[in-house]
């Protein structure tokens, strides 16, 4: 056996609850094998190194085992070591950002104009967060 996809193999030890969800990160380049982003087709060895960005976290995984069906969670460690660098586990628990919108007493819910607005910030800062701006 030359290799599994890397959607599946990612699927199934547990990285992604789907392996359309899987198949989309590698799409996005949230993914990548080595140093180089890759394809949702691409076969994975044991040896393999690979980086997945999860919101503000960038896990790594070494491929132990190749596999194709999912597996329980006590078994991932078989096939999957995390080698995931503390400080990076530490974005877990940073103190995130907050907005706070002040508005006066009694002026009731935001009107259409006030919540587009409200939005776009919103939208600004989820851009801020992934690094594509």
């Amino acid at each position: 056996m030359g290799g599994v996809r890397i959607d599946k193999w990612l699927w199934a030890v547990r990285i992604f609850k789907t392996r359309s969800d899987a198949a989309e990160a590698c799409k996005l380049n949230r993914v990548l094998v080595g140093s180089a982003y890759c394809k949702p087709s691409y076969e994975v060895k044991p040896g393999d190194e690979i980086s997945v960005r999860k919101g503000a976290v960038t896990y790594r995984f070494r491929v132990l085992e190749l596999l194709t069906n999912r597996q329980p969670a006590k078994e991932v460690p078989r096939f999957a070591e995390n080698i995931t660098p503390q400080e990076e586990l530490d974005k877990l628990y940073a103190p995130r950002e907050t907005i706070f919108i002040s508005r006066d007493r009694g002026t009731g819910r935001p009107t259409k104009k006030e919540r587009r607005e409200i939005d776009a910030l919103m939208d600004e800062m989820s851009y801020a967060d992934d690094g594509l701006e």
